[in-house]
């Protein structure tokens, strides 16, 4: 018979590990790889929430914020877990952790405070809990009446692994109340240690081994093997407070003159921000201030033919006098822009500038760089065009250029100057019609050099492309807002806002009309529809802005059949009395100050939509902490509206038979309500709104 051959040996790769088994015969050993993987790890960590796109993208935060964690947690069989979430910031060597708590169905969840602005990283891990698993078994045998002395002596050697990580004897003594309770902890450990051993002792060491003393220790020193962690390290990017409340003003400085037929100057601007701040707005953003070329200039209602002295459009940016990082010389000097950011300030005001990457044809890009532009088969290069509308005036970039890398980096360059001369937060003109990759860069490097720079994104466009210019890293958004009339519309959108995964990265900057539009809602004129449109804006998000002072003005003729202004500013000079007051510049001031005044104002996803018995009657309350706002308002701007509004006083803990007042915080009324149901009455024609603080 011949004797048993021996299989060849295999090397071990660093892919895999190699063990030992027996081949079918029962006669020859072989090789099987094995997954390089810890065989011992039990544990699976899965839908963590929030997770964006697998951890591609990072959620938003500003300081403050608490980040509500929740994950899919679970092993085989029926042992008792542990599970950490894990927590740092960028500039932190070593994660942070808190405890996860059991939710049920095996879902867990933590949270933990972003306390400065920069990004955060969190991610979980999770380990079978064997002391637990063990305290858990005690009392079910105990409970049945069994004997567990052997269990006791299990258990006597998970605290000599509570004694080792808690430091053990041979640690020396240290000064301070630390090392005392470190000393405490050890002398209780090894007592407990000694008590599991001594059968004379059985009813003692039972009572310890099911009482909160052991779970104390278990829970302070754990026993972490073959922990489990999560495969992604998510983000929070978290920017300067004023990302996540703000209040925006709009208006063209060649309009702020005070003299008819005057163009404006940035000094003008700056007379005018007593007004703008006495108002409660703390943005001041203005559209493209650089030279604006000759060549196809737009007259007056976007005429292709431009009469003598006709300014042009300022989105039509360059010249022989500078493109970008140019300024137009009858607003003044780089050094007047500076002076109005540095008077802005001394108002606890920012000026926001307005990035439109575009160009006239006189742009110095044309010339230098015309391989930046799409040209036409003839030659001529592609002028903008949205059909029925054509932009002769404009040049778009053409982001598809075999030297786009340049592009990208004069752009920065361009942002970066603006960053020299003050500027911390841009509005970009249009994102959606650049490259996403392109932004994702250009906002990371400009925030490498600024990292107090935000930026707004204006893109009225798909949904799905608005929401990924949000993840790759603007601040801001605009919205649908300006489309939204109805309750139920409004109701449906902010619900999508501020309740789905949106939340996580999208925040909404709402705004009633913009230099661009002037909505069908608003073109009749009526004075209640502005004063809803203006509240409802400025109470349902916390980054609202107005285009000013047209629409405190209540301005409304329309371009026939279209959705913009006739008498565009964006086309001439237009000369404002910038003394009028009226019931809705006396609303925006009042509803400013409440905004400043009231916390719960200054958040956009903590909103609950009442039940009200009207259909047109809205209602909703806002919390933040003690601060606590229910919020009502006729969205019929024709018709006064009663009906009876739930209030949600279990989330108040407000008893169903107790009484508590509210105090109108527009009127200064105050009224004593009582249950859930109460009275509401609103006619527009006085004050279709009301913000009532729950006051108990």
């Amino acid at each position: 018979m011949n004797s048993p051959k021996t299989a060849p040996a295999r090397s071990r790769s660093k892919a895999s590990a190699v063990a030992p088994t027996v081949s079918a015969d029962a006669t020859l050993p072989v090789a099987v790889a094995l997954p390089l993987i810890d065989g011992q790890s039990r544990v699976v960590i899965e839908r963590v929430s929030p997770e964006l796109d697998g951890g591609r993208f990072p959620i938003k935060a500003v300081p403050g914020d608490v980040i509500a964690v929740e994950a899919d947690v679970f092993a085989d069989g029926h042992d008792y877990l542990s599970v950490r979430l894990l927590y740092k910031h960028a500039d932190e060597e070593s994660y942070r952790e808190t405890a996860m708590a059991l939710l049920g169905n095996d879902r867990w969840g933590a949270s933990f405070v972003v306390e400065k602005q920069g990004r955060y990283t969190y991610t979980i891990e999770g380990w079978v809990d064997h002391l637990a698993s063990w305290q858990h078994e005690i009392h079910l045998k105990v409970a049945d009446g069994q004997r567990i002395t052997s269990e006791l002596l299990a258990g006597a050697q998970y605290v000599d692994g509570l004694i080792r990580r808690a430091g053990g004897d041979t640690k020396p003594a240290r000064k301070g109340a630390k090392a005392a309770d470190e000393s405490a902890d050890l002398k209780a450990l090894r007592e407990m240690a000694t008590l599991f051993r001594d059968e004379s002792r059985y009813d003692e060491a039972v009572s310890v081994a099911e009482s909160d003393q052991f779970t104390f220790f278990a829970k302070r020193y754990p026993e972490r093997q073959h922990p489990a962690r999560y495969s992604s390290e998510l983000g929070v990017e978290v920017d300067r407070a004023r990302a996540g409340f703000s209040t925006w003003y709009c208006l063209f400085p060649r309009s702020a003159a005070r003299e008819e037929g005057k163009h404006g100057t940035f000094r003008d601007v700056e007379a005018l921000l007593p007004r703008i701040a006495g108002m409660g707005f703390d943005v001041l953003y203005l559209p493209p201030i650089h030279p604006i070329g000759m060549a196809h200039r737009k007259g007056k209602n976007n005429s292709v033919i431009c009469q003598p002295g006709e300014p042009g459009v300022p989105y039509g940016i360059g010249s022989e006098l500078g493109g970008h990082d140019a300024i137009h010389p009858e607003l003044g000097t780089v050094e007047d822009f500076k002076h109005l950011i540095a008077i802005a300030a001394n108002y606890d005001m920012e000026v926001a500038m307005d990035l439109a990457i575009q160009c006239s044809p006189d742009h110095p890009w044309a010339r230098e760089h015309p391989e930046w532009f799409k040209k036409r088969p003839d030659g001529s290069i592609q002028y903008a065009e949205n059909p029925p509308k054509k932009y002769q005036d404009i040049y778009p970039v053409y982001f598809e250029t075999e030297d786009w890398q340049n592009l990208w980096l004069e752009l920065k360059r361009i942002l970066l100057v603006w960053g020299s001369w003050g500027v911390r937060i841009v509005r970009v003109d249009n994102p959606h019609t650049k490259p996403f990759a392109f932004w994702e860069w250009l906002i990371a490097e400009v925030k490498k050099e600024y990292p107090d720079m935000l930026f707004l994104s204006e893109a009225f466009t798909k949904p799905k492309v608005m929401q990924e210019l949000a993840k790759r890293g603007f601040a801001h958004s605009y919205t649908y807002y300006t489309w939204r009339n109805t309750k139920a519309e409004m109701q449906e959108y902010l619900t999508e806002l501020t309740q789905g995964e949106m939340r996580h990265y999208f925040r909404p900057n709402f705004w009633p009309t913009t230099h661009d539009i002037n909505p069908y809602s608003l073109q009749g004129g009526h004075e209640p529809q502005f004063l809803i449109r203006y509240f409802m804006a400025a109470t349902l998000s916390s980054n609202y802005g107005i285009y000013g002072p047209s629409f405190e003005l209540m301005e409304h003729v329309p371009f026939p059949n279209k959705e913009e202004f006739l008498n565009s500013e964006k086309y001439e000079i237009r000369y404002w009395d910038w003394n009028k007051t009226n019931k809705l510049t006396y609303l925006i001031g009042l509803t400013n100050r409440i905004r400043r005044e009231n916390a719960a104002l200054q958040q956009t996803n903590n909103l609950t939509f009442c039940t009200v018995s009207d259909d047109a009657i809205m209602a909703y309350l806002k919390t933040a902490a003690s601060n606590r706002l229910l919020i009502v308002v006729n969205t019929d701007a024709y018709q006064r509206r009663a009906g009876m509004v739930q209030v949600p006083i279990w989330q108040l803990g407000i008893g169903g038979d107790e009484s508590y007042q509210v105090h109108d915080l527009l009127t200064g009324a105050y009224y004593t309500w009582k249950g859930e149901w109460n009275y509401v009455e609103l006619d527009p024609y006085v004050l279709p709104m009301h913000i009532f603080r729950i006051e108990r």
